[in-house]
């Protein structure tokens, strides 16, 4: 359990012992399942825990360039890029540094496939598809809603691009149990099995809550192992980000000050639209760590970040005694997403990066300062 009288704010945490916990469960899915579980960056990129990660994971997930360099640079174990479109002067790049490159469209595997194959012979390729079949939360993180840009309807598939094609890629899941994915499977399969048979590998993307404690493990083990039976033996990829970083630590953050204007507002030193993102584009309340429901405990705040944006607000909180200046105030599972996302906005300065380790000591492993905020733009 960490300290948070030893943790200087605004700081995000990571729990070392957390984190270790969330990977043995998700090795556990490879081992029985015969699934191989990759690190999507865009939900999970804290690096300075890969040498763990790599322990346990086949590799990362990257959406460009810069987060195959990443995957590359740190964990150096398989690195499968997809981007929505590929640009011609980064091909090669990309190429050279992947195990697997995915395209959205067959015009993208018509445009670049035999450019990419040049730099990398040993490069795996395949296609994004679309099952068309979502029921996914909400709108903003629907990969399969109607219109989306992401992957290739069946009634767009290209045929003739299948000898030239290693595997299928899906993504279709936000934040869902394994009931979603069966679901999906059911139209992917209805859609695309056709295909398979030339196929070595099918990656069934991200979303997975596989680490979440209603999640129904042994269902999703016996559903790939099923998938797989049915085809052969064929290579079954998972890619989660989030299930990865799940509830492995919060952000924390000091009060600054208390102000009363209808109700009492603590100003904080972190910023829900810069270093909680989230919470305002998703929407959803933070859980903070030892407070209640607005009223539900003596004494309610509105907790606001320290911004000239008015809408800077992480919600109401009750609590069991008054709030006093210098107070830490831990926000809950604030280590996937939230740090990819994070900004310098208004100049609010970024929250620290660090570890606490299964030693129960404290690792700052990234201070921010002036020179992060001035070189991000010129």
């Amino acid at each position: 359990m960490i300290d948070p009288s030893k943790i200087p704010t605004p700081c995000y945490v990571c729990e070392e012992e957390l984190l270790e916990r969330n990977l043995k469960i998700l090795d556990r899915v490879q081992r029985e399942s015969g699934a191989k579980i990759l690190l999507a960056l865009k939900g999970f990129a804290m690096w300075s825990t890969f040498d763990l990660v790599g322990r346990y994971l086949h590799g990362t997930s990257a959406s460009g360039l810069h987060e195959a360099m990443l995957g590359r640079e740190t964990m150096n174990r398989e690195v499968h890029t997809y981007s929505p479109a590929f640009k011609d002067e980064e091909i090669e790049q990309i190429a050279k540094i992947s195990d697997h490159l995915i395209f959205n469209s067959p015009q993208q595997v018509e445009r670049f496939l035999k450019k990419a194959k040049k730099a990398n012979p040993n490069l795996s390729c395949g296609l994004r598809v679309n099952p068309e079949v979502s029921s996914a939360p909400v709108d903003l993180y629907n990969p399969c809603a109607p219109y989306s840009r992401l992957g290739t309807i069946i009634s767009n598939f290209d045929p003739s691009i299948v000898p030239m094609l290693d595997g299928l890629h899906f993504h279709a899941l936000c934040e869902q149990n394994v009931d979603a994915l069966e679901e999906v499977l059911k139209s992917f399969e209805e859609k695309f099995a056709q295909f398979l048979p030339d196929m070595e590998w099918v990656n069934f993307g991200g979303g997975h809550h596989i680490t979440r404690k209603d999640y129904d493990v042994d269902r999703l083990i016996e559903v790939v192992a099923a998938f797989r039976k049915r085809h052969d033996s064929i290579t079954v990829y998972l890619e989660p980000g989030e299930a990865v970083g799940w509830q492995t630590g919060p952000l924390v953050a000091s009060v600054l000050d208390i102000v009363q204007n209808g109700i009492d507002i603590a100003i904080l030193d972190v910023s829900a639209e810069a270093h909680m993102p989230d919470t305002l584009a998703m929407p959803y309340r933070a859980e903070v760590r030892g407070a209640g429901k607005p009223g539900e405990k003596r004494y309610t705040y509105r907790l606001g970040g320290n911004t000239c944006l008015a809408g800077d607000i992480m919600g109401d909180y009750s609590f069991d005694r008054p709030l006093q200046i210098g107070d830490k105030i831990l926000f809950e599972d604030q280590i996937h997403y939230t740090m990819v996302k994070s900004t310098t906005f208004n100049g609010v300065t970024h929250p620290s990066i660090a570890i606490w380790t299964k030693e129960n000591e404290l690792k700052i492993v990234r201070r921010f300062g002036y020179e992060d905020f001035k070189t991000r733009l010129s």
